[in-house]
């Protein structure tokens, strides 16, 4: 755990924010790593745990050299955490105790590591349910300069993960989302074992949105779209059976935070040029997308527009009937789901070609129209109304999408497949 560098010193702890990566210095006392443990009602195992980790950071980090400190991040425990914790913290000067008094492992996680001086900054569940042998891995390529963020992986290739048959599909089935809608690169967005150096905590943590367990989630794909290097380690993994955590709540919340985040790198509204500039670092190469990842974006689009266009039928059709409330909702949701998948779902960026793009966006739009209007003049022939016309619309729009699908990959957007770049707030906006 002690890089060799000849580079002189920073005139601050932390590394500079202008520069690229470099190795961060060993200076003998400075401290260099806090090792922050999230806790809510935790007095059954925080004093054992704790411990224990504490014994094995000193053994990577020996007396003379750089130093270290476990931060134990109180989330409003009401039972004997906090006692415990301020013992601890009394008996070792490794060890410290912060009080917070509202819920959130990601507010504490946020709290923590922006008041910290340490130059790289670490965090893992007091379960200690990731083996901690995996540690030096995961901090080795944040101190040499490699990274920007590493994390522990369930998922990865070689990792060892013992855990339920719900736990192992939820996890899977969350992380194939965000790979198709956010473009995500990594395979474990929610394993407790995460390290970050602290110039670029300084910058993402304030664009951090979420307080709670979709903190990871947002803070490595944010990291990602900013052109950060995010290094995956695979782990040894046991499942704690006492866990507190709610899987289906959590899921839920997981998914609306997923939604937010798609919405704001696709508007712009997330100002990732900037933390680029600051950290100097390039955005990487293109990547291919798949099919895969184009039917979950354009599934989540489509089904967005669906939603926005039942409403806009039901609130037109008393105006002037079923057939034009059909045209009008269609045509209103229609711009916006093509201007949606022209940037999202296939990667075109900028102004060129977007005039021809949207006309042929009409051109599938009045093919959508059509169906649509057939559907409903065949229930209105057979004398059905109410929640059959209802149903023939919804129907006649699940086969629109499809069709549409299938016509912005193939004629609308070919020449522009698997050829994509992150999105950015200047690009997506212009």
């Amino acid at each position: 755990m002690t890089p060799t560098n000849t580079a002189p010193a920073p005139a601050h702890p932390r590394l500079s924010s202008r520069s690229r990566r470099g190795p961060v210095l060993t200076i003998p006392g400075q401290l260099q790593l806090d090792v922050v443990v999230p806790v809510f009602n935790e007095q059954t195992e925080l004093e054992a745990n704790v411990l224990r980790l504490e014994a094995f950071l000193a053994t990577l980090y020996p007396p003379g050299g750089a130093a270290y400190r476990v931060s134990i991040a109180d989330n409003a425990s009401t039972d004997s955490t906090p006692r415990i914790a301020a013992k601890l913290a009394a008996a070792n000067p490794r060890i410290r105790h912060i009080r917070l008094e509202e819920k959130g492992r990601g507010r504490a996680l946020r709290q923590v590591w922006l008041e910290s001086e340490a130059p790289v900054l670490a965090y893992m569940d007091v379960d200690l349910s990731t083996g901690l042998d995996a540690l030096p891995a995961l901090l080795a390529p944040l101190l040499s300069g490699h990274s920007d963020v590493a994390i522990g992986s369930r998922l990865a290739a070689g990792a060892r993960t013992v855990r339920g048959p719900q736990r192992e599909i939820i996890s899977r089935c969350y992380n194939l989302i965000l790979r198709g809608s956010l473009g995500a690169g990594f395979s474990d967005a929610q394993c407790g074992f995460k390290a970050i150096r602290a110039d670029v905590a300084q910058q993402l943590l304030p664009l951090v949105k979420d307080n709670a367990w979709f903190f990871d989630t947002e803070l490595l794909v944010l990291a990602e779209q900013a052109g950060l290097r995010v290094f995956e380690v695979a782990v040894d993994w046991v499942d704690d059976p006492r866990s507190s955590v709610h899987v289906a709540s959590t899921a839920a919340e997981d998914l609306r935070g997923v939604w937010r985040l798609a919405t704001g790198l696709l508007s712009g509204r997330i100002p990732l040029t900037s933390v680029r500039q600051e950290l100097g670092r390039d955005l990487p190469p293109d990547q291919p997308r798949g099919l895969w990842t184009h039917l979950i974006r354009f599934g989540l689009i489509g089904a967005a527009s669906t939603l926005a266009y039942l409403p806009l039928f039901l609130l037109l059709r008393p105006l002037g009937g079923a057939q034009l409330a059909n045209l009008a909702a269609l045509l209103l949701t229609a711009v916006a789901n093509t201007a949606a998948n022209r940037c999202f779902t296939f990667g075109v960026r900028g102004r060129a070609g977007i005039v021809t793009h949207h006309l042929q966006g009409l051109a599938v739009f009045f093919l959508g129209w059509s169906l649509t209007a057939a559907a409903i003049g065949l229930t209105h022939a057979a004398g059905l109304n109410g929640g059959a016309e209802i149903i023939a619309v919804v129907s006649a729009n699940l086969l629109t999408t499809l069709l549409k699908f299938v016509l912005f990959r193939h004629w609308v957007f070919r020449e522009r497949r698997g050829n994509p770049s992150p999105l950015t707030e200047q690009e997506a906006t212009s």
